[in-house]
This record gives C-alpha cells, structure tokens and sequence, in this order.
C-alpha cells in the first residue's frame, strides 16, 4: 500500500463520513491516514495487527475479510465497510479485491471523534452486528 491524499470534498461524500460537517471532516484528515491499495493488498492481517483497536474504513473500492477457507466480500456502503481486528477472528486478514482507498484511524482517535459527537453511531452498530454474524459474540468484546 501506498500514502495517499484525503480530500475533503471527496470525504464528504463517502458514506461513513456523509453526516458530518466541514469541521469535522478537517479534524478527520488531521487525525488519520489514507492509502491506496492494488488488487490482493493485504490492508490488514489479525495475526501481526500493531493495534487491534485501530479501525480502517473502506472510502472507494472492495475488501474482503478471510478467515480460514471463508471469504466475506465489502464495499463502501455495506455493513462491513469499517474493519477492527478487535472485532474478528484472531487468523483473519483484511485483503483488497480492487483498487481501493482505505482510511486508518487510531483506536484513540476514534474514541476522541466519538466523544466529539461525529455521527458514527449508525454505521459502527452497522458493523459490530455484520461481525458478530461472521465471528460470533466473542468477536465484539474482545
């Protein structure tokens, strides 16, 4: 994967950021990094993840989660558009299936957005349901 530039105006328009205002937006840009992906990157993998709480989010493109011989397909408007090794199975990897622009956010900084009041309620409780489905209750509290 790559550095990439985070658009404001391009942010704005995907859909785990739509709700939230231009301050907001900028204080996203400044407290997270973008890449781009090729097909087959692997964005994360739950064995070495630096930080399980870290949250990634898919702004263009597909990702897929694997998990043993099991593959659960993503894109930016779906359930599973955000990933967090914290809510998956410890042998899973986070793979891109096109090329894709990924957003990482620290746990911490995630935390801060949410006590900010960033709309993220929706489409986190979105999520944490999709991976409960995958990888059972266990999955969301560790």
């Amino acid at each position: 994967m790559k550095p990439s530039t985070t658009y404001l105006h391009l942010l704005r328009k995907t859909p785990f950021f739509a709700e939230l205002n231009t301050a907001q937006l900028r204080w996203t840009i400044d407290h997270s990094h973008e890449w781009e992906a090729q097909i087959g990157a692997v964005i994360v993998d739950c064995t070495t993840a630096g930080s399980t709480e870290d949250v990634w989010i898919l702004l263009d493109g597909g990702w897929q989660v694997e998990s043993g011989a099991r593959t659960y397909p993503a894109g930016h408007a779906d359930p599973g558009k955000w990933f967090s090794a914290a809510h998956a199975a410890d042998d899973c990897r986070l793979v891109a299936t096109e090329h894709s622009y990924v957003m990482k956010i620290s746990g911490a900084d995630m935390r801060d957005m949410l006590s900010l009041g960033f709309a993220f309620d929706a489409h986190l409780d979105a999520g944490r349901q999709y991976y409960r489905k995958l990888f059972g209750p266990r999955s969301v509290q560790r």
